[in-house]
């Protein structure tokens, strides 16, 4: 059997947790139109602080800890960009680079963190309730509450005048700067606020788990870009809700595809290229799509043509 009931709750609790670092990447990418490729680092970086805020005794204040330290590596990634002049790519990488460190650092020069043991946000989740069905759901539930809330948040924050300011700089941001709004400002806004998501999602994982190492946060941009083309391939572009919608609906059918990959056996080693070959499909679909309806209005033209010379 590929998919127990135990795989698919495991999928839809990773899948929402995903959800936010595309999320993230939907607001740096699809909003603001930068490729920021600290994701890694600060997916790691949300981890590390959320768990070591929980190894000191304050589970509640790991959340906020780790969006607080997203937004720090955020704001480093966008004066890079908006006061250095560093293109946007570098930018992410430098940022990425000089993580790796930091979040060493703050799991004590140590490559592995464990809270098992701990008092958690998902350990005292579970004592909320003695009942069963709460007992084998509240992984599930906890992220996908979080992850409701995140969501309103963003599509109220982008009806915003900062938020459609935001959406206005990645469009055009010369037309920004002529309504005398400074889009490094609006850069740095939105940057902020995508790295603490992503940070935000490391933490719960790292939760959700009880403990990861420093290469927690490797490939995290694929599985983001994977969720957001897969979101929009299906849902297409619209309004910011619609958008949202697609994007958690990709992280999802993307956490299941990997789960269906972990039912069939497929080696470990591999994941890294089922991950790229969904990259690769979905973003060829929209491509593969306008050659069939091509394919079919050709054959359709010379039936008609056809018809017309008997």
């Amino acid at each position: 059997m590929l998919l127990s009931i135990t795989t698919i709750q495991t999928a839809l609790a990773v899948g929402a947790i995903y959800s936010l670092v595309a999320l993230a990447l939907f607001i740096s990418f699809s909003i603001l139109n930068i490729a920021d490729l600290s994701t890694d680092g600060c997916y790691t970086l949300g981890f590390a602080v959320g768990a070591t805020v929980t190894l000191a005794g304050h589970p509640f204040l790991a959340l906020p800890a780790a969006m607080a330290a997203g937004a720090c590596s955020g704001f480093v990634t966008a004066f890079l960009q908006t006061k250095l002049g560093v293109e946007s790519i570098l930018a992410g990488i430098i940022v990425n680079t000089g993580l790796y460190t930091v979040n060493l650092a703050v799991m004590g020069w140590s490559s592995n963190l464990s809270i098992y043991g701990s008092d958690s946000l998902f350990s005292l989740a579970k004592g909320l309730s003695d009942a069963e069905w709460w007992r084998n759901w509240y992984k599930v539930i906890v992220p996908a509450a979080i992850l409701l809330l995140i969501c309103l948040f963003v599509a109220f924050f982008f009806r915003t005048r900062l938020g459609l300011s935001i959406r206005a700089t990645g469009d055009n941001a010369d037309m920004i700067r002529a309504s005398s709004i400074n889009p490094a400002f609006t850069i740095t806004v939105g940057l902020c606020l995508a790295n603490s998501l992503t940070a935000l999602a490391g933490c719960l994982y790292g939760l959700l788990n009880t403990g990861c190492d420093i290469n927690l946060g490797t490939g995290m941009v694929t599985v983001a870009l994977a969720s957001l083309v897969i979101g929009e391939s299906l849902m297409g572009r619209g309004s910011i809700p619609k958008r949202i919608f697609g994007v958690v609906l990709g992280a999802c059918l993307y956490r299941l595809i990997m789960a269906v990959a972990i039912g069939a056996n497929i080696p470990t080693e591999c994941f890294k290229l089922v991950s790229a070959l969904i990259v690769a499909v979905a973003i060829a679909t929209p491509q593969g799509r306008k050659l069939i309806a091509l394919q079919r209005q050709k054959m359709a033209a010379r039936r008609k043509g056809g018809t017309q010379q008997c």
